[in-house]
């Protein structure tokens, strides 16, 4: 069981990495979350069938993440369709 957790931790720490390094790219920030988001819920997920509790904490937990997940993927989308790409370099901050 300990390596069980060893793995969605170092999972947990893989995406925390990618979302810190790839500050400047949003979609690759978008995936880097929902990979941190999917690590928690796996890890939520083995807690409470290992204690013996009830999964409809993790069905709200699921049904927040997929809204988290449809927001982002709408700033996105409007993003690029305004300024052409989803790179925060090339945004001007005095406009």
């Amino acid at each position: 069981m300990l390596m069980l957790n060893f793995v969605f931790f170092f999972m947990y720490f893989v995406g925390l990495y990618v979302f810190s390094s790839k500050r400047k790219h949003l979609l690759l920030m978008l995936l880097s979350l929902e990979f941190i988001v999917l690590s928690i819920f796996v890890n939520l997920f083995i807690y409470l069938s290992m204690f013996g509790y009830e999964y409809y904490f993790s069905m709200v937990f699921m049904v927040v993440s997929v809204c988290e997940g449809a927001l982002g993927l709408s700033i996105l989308v409007l993003m690029i369709r305004t300024h052409g790409n989803d790179y925060f370099q090339t945004f001007n901050v005095l406009w």
